[in-house]
């Protein structure tokens, strides 16, 4: 019995740590595709909002220049 128990125990060890690992390692990989997906949104929302800044830049560019001509 003692024979059986020994061998059986390292098994069930082995088990679960090899089962804690891939636990590990499948959420870091969530929270790396999550970040990622994080980091896109914020760049998008960081490029949108830099094309807005231009837009605004151009458009009272295009007033002083209208502004001017009018003098």
């Amino acid at each position: 019995m003692k024979k059986l128990l020994l061998p059986l125990s390292i098994i069930v060890l082995m088990l679960a740590t090899t089962s804690c690992r891939e636990s590990t390692a499948e959420k870091a990989e969530e929270a790396i595709e999550s970040a990622a997906e994080d980091t896109e949104d914020n760049l998008e929302q960081v490029g949108e909002e830099i094309e807005e800044l231009g837009n605004e830049i151009d458009e009272e560019i295009d007033e002083e220049r209208y502004d001017e001509d009018d003098n």
